[in-house]
């Protein structure tokens, strides 16, 4: 119960660690659990978008449901996406750590919003021209979650001393990561079939650019390049998922 609250904490912004104390270890523990929160905001950005449709052009329709996501989610993974682009300005990987600690956004965060916003968008506007939304988009969203697993267990922790991705490139044990990968898998399976092995590689190109990214400009992984993960694997799967309706 606690990893299952430590999931929900670190990946939305429902207030569990009002009731519940929880750590590192509890994040760590609940990284088995990120791929089912992940298909809970899905499903319920896809009802967003399925509801409005009745009375929306698709497009409109498709912006509630991804403005649906930013507020289960607190925008945490925007936020981070865009402090990971503004870092690529940076002339020093030291300058480039500290700009993912400022809170303002830059010319390249502002682009990079704008790029992922309108694709995501689109691509939600598309599945709903077709049937299928909803199982597509709750696989595609339990794709993306993986993204701290794959991308904590490839890099290192970027900083010394604590942060908030520490949590998921120290702490969860390979049966951990393993299992949140399985899961990710079935769900993805049970819900779109062999289809999801296009989604699936939707999701793990857009890990690997991050991945790459990161490790090209900070040396490492932090709580911004996990979250900015998220965020491009999604993307990526929904994109797989739009071309292969």
């Amino acid at each position: 119960m606690r990893g299952a609250a430590g999931a929900l904490a670190f990946l939305t912004r429902v207030p569990v660690g009002a009731w519940v104390k929880l750590d590192g270890r509890d994040v760590a523990r609940g990284s088995v659990f990120f791929p089912l929160v992940g298909a809970v905001v899905g499903a319920a950005s896809s009802l967003v978008a399925l509801g409005t449709a009745r009375v929306l052009p698709a497009f409109l329709a498709a912006a509630l449901a991804v403005a649906c996501e930013a507020a289960l989610t607190g925008a945490i993974h925007l936020d981070a996406l865009a402090d990971l682009a503004d870092s690529l300005g940076a002339r020093s990987r030291e300058r480039a750590l500290e700009i993912l600690r400022e809170p303002a956004i830059g010319a390249f965060g502002a682009v990079a919003l704008v790029i992922d916003l309108l694709l995501k968008t689109g691509a939600f506007a598309a599945l709903l021209a077709q049937d299928g939304l909803l199982p597509a988009v709750v696989a595609c969203f339990a794709a993306g979650r993986v993204a701290p697993l794959v991308i904590g267990w490839a890099l290192p922790y970027a900083r010394p001393g604590e942060g908030s991705g520490r949590a998921l490139t120290d702490e969860p044990r390979p049966r951990e990561r393993a299992l949140g990968l399985v899961l990710a898998g079935a769900l993805v399976f049970a819900l779109v079939g062999l289809r999801g092995l296009a989604l699936g590689g939707g999701a793990a190109v857009g890990m690997a650019l991050v991945a790459v990214v990161a490790w090209r400009r900070l040396g490492g992984a932090t709580g911004d390049v996990l979250g900015a993960g998220i965020e491009v694997a999604t993307l990526g799967a929904l994109l797989a998922a739009v071309a292969t309706a």
